[in-house]
């Protein structure tokens, strides 16, 4: 398996029964935690684990895993990183739809072609930000198309057309 990617992290547990909560790192959640589903963990002794119940409760997903029956066992998963190989999932049929990891490692430059750093890091905050590291520090760039109009995986680059100020300058 290659470098394992990360669809979520347990977190606390969720009343007496087992249940716990997932701080859910995929765009695909009702897929990747969908009941019967075996997910591979980090640290691997803890799992495999096997989703038995899954829902969505106030804006959270509760999970439980199989042969997790209380609230103390479901504790003791507390942290565990929950993983899939990067082999199980499929490209994407949208040309505009990318993975974290094809864009991290990527040179980014601006419009005008001056060298901005890399593509450090994707974060979903509300609005996906490319953290982008350079010569000035790390700069957050609002990963939509008006600020990003080219990316180039195979070139192993992408194009921003910041606004006045977004990379430091006034």
């Amino acid at each position: 398996m290659s470098e394992p990617l990360v669809v979520g992290r347990i977190g606390r547990p969720h009343g007496v029964r087992g249940e716990v909560t997932i701080d859910v790192r995929t765009d695909e959640p009702d897929t990747r935690f969908a009941a019967g589903t075996e997910i591979i963990t980090d640290p691997a002794a803890t799992g495999p684990l096997t989703v038995e119940r899954v829902r969505w409760h106030s804006g959270r997903l509760l999970v439980r895993f199989a042969g997790i029956g209380d609230r103390d066992a479901a504790q003791e998963l507390r942290g565990i990183w929950l993983v899939v190989d990067p082999g199980e999932i499929p490209p994407s049929a949208d040309p505009d739809d990318f993975h974290d990891r094809e864009l991290i490692g990527l040179a980014v430059v601006t419009a005008e072609g001056a060298d901005v750093g890399r593509v450090a890091d994707v974060l979903h905050h509300g609005q996906d930000l490319l953290v982008v590291d350079g010569p000035g520090g790390e700069t957050l760039v609002p990963f939509v198309t008006a600020l990003v109009p080219e990316v180039d995986v195979p070139g192993g680059r992408l194009v921003i057309d910041p606004p006045p100020g977004l990379l430091g300058e006034s």
